[in-house]
């Protein structure tokens, strides 16, 4: 459902603002609602540092938008945003680009990253780096970036095994900056979600990992290893996991994997890139196998499970958690099908690329507005591979106009 902009530019002429047109196709059988459009950039010309960007619907109304600065040299790659476009649909939206500051709008997505001093006050910082022999984990409020959109919420590990940890949620609505992750007596009595899945050792949901032919591996050993929140809202959260002079399968690499959650999503894109090209080394992602679960696979790229397990050791104040897991990869990166104990995964490559590509998502039980069975999980997630495999069609065409 993330689609990159095919841009075809016009003139540009010194001294204006910067219009584009924008238009989006939906050519799957349903409906969208908040999918993701994300317009590069990097592919247009301004003659002004570009700090923001208003987003005009067909029918006259601003939608809210995110420019994002993803390699830090402090200009904006990307602008994003979500739409709601009816099934076989096309809409035609206007966006004017300005060097002056951004509007305001309501967040529906927050990020955040924590260090916990040794008076237990919680100071926020974007990005940590860390010698690959250290280890920070216990160090960081829950151990990694924390990001939500109204219906889930993620955390990534800071350590050797980088894992996707889940939050569940009652009702929608942002809950991480007030419970950072570990929410009170008051809060969940107040309606407040929590932890729902003890991830051990597995790759969670969705989290890339090493294979070694029989089972998945760390990350390890690495020279270095950072954690940064790139984007804190209100369109999108972007956080990223970065390990450099990895020794792996007779190579050293420097790779970064970087986790993206859209407003009203429960799904996040999971892009990794590599510093150079990929010779035949072979990775594994996929879901949690939580013990007796029930588990679903479409053997072309869909894995998904159910089941139930206590999510934390404390198992006199927290119930067992019931949820349903799911990733999804791309079909073209696979080699195997694989369960190795912990996890139900597929074996991934990409020989003489850079970059790989792939979803994953979760619910639990205890939302108001999610999925309570098993079947209904399945066939949400067989909807969502469809959606995922028909992504939206965006033209751009930029256009001058005058102060």
């Amino acid at each position: 459902m993330l689609c990159l902009a095919a841009l075809s530019l016009g003139a540009n002429v010194p001294g204006q603002l910067t219009n584009a047109l924008c238009e989006i196709h939906n050519p799957g059988p349903r409906e969208r609602i908040d999918a993701p459009v994300v317009i590069d950039l990097r592919a247009m010309t301004f003659d002004f540092k570009v700090r923001s960007a208003a987003v005009i619907d067909d029918a006259g109304r601003e939608i809210p938008s995110q420019l994002d600065d993803l390699n830090g040299d402090r200009l904006p790659d990307e602008l994003s945003f979500v739409i709601d476009i009816p099934s076989r649909a096309t809409r035609t939206l206007k966006i004017s680009f300005s060097p002056d500051p951004p509007a305001a709008y309501p967040s529906r997505v927050h990020a955040q990253m924590l260090v916990s001093d040794k008076n237990r006050r919680h100071v926020p910082v974007l990005a940590i780096t860390i010698p690959g022999s250290s280890n920070i984990y216990n160090q960081m409020h829950h151990h990694g970036p924390a990001f939500e959109s109204e219906l889930v919420a993620y955390r990534l590990y800071f350590d050797r095994k980088q894992t996707v940890d889940i939050y569940g949620k009652f009702n929608k609505g942002l809950e991480i900056q007030a419970s950072g992750f570990y929410p009170s007596d008051d809060q969940l009595a107040a309606g407040f979600g929590d932890d729902v899945l003890l991830v051990g050792n597995s790759c969670g949901v969705g989290a890339l990992k090493g294979w070694d032919a029989q089972k998945a591996t760390h990350v390890e050993p690495v020279l270095s290893r950072t954690e940064r929140v790139i984007a804190r809202g209100p369109v999108r959260a972007i956080v990223e996991v970065e390990a450099n002079d990895w020794h792996y399968q007779g190579a050293l690499l420097n790779i970064l994997t970087r986790y993206t959650l859209y407003a009203g999503h429960r799904d996040i894109v999971v892009e990794t890139f590599f510093e150079e090209p990929l010779a035949q080394q072979l990775f594994c992602t996929g879901v949690q196998d939580i013990k007796g679960s029930l588990s679903y696979s479409d053997h072309a790229g869909l894995i998904a499970c159910w089941g139930t397990n206590w999510p934390v050791n404390d198992t006199v104040k927290y119930a067992k958690e019931t949820v349903g897991l799911a990733a999804c990869i791309p079909a073209t990166n696979i080699r195997s099908e694989e369960r190795d104990g912990l996890n139900y995964l597929y074996t991934i490559a990409a020989p003489g690329q850079k970059y790989i590509r792939y979803h994953a998502t979760f619910t639990s039980t205890k939302e108001t507005f999610g999925y309570k069975t098993p079947d209904d999980w399945f066939a949400h997630v067989r909807s969502w591979k469809e959606d995922l495999d028909a992504p939206l069609e965006i033209k751009v065409e930029q256009t001058p106009r005058t102060r």
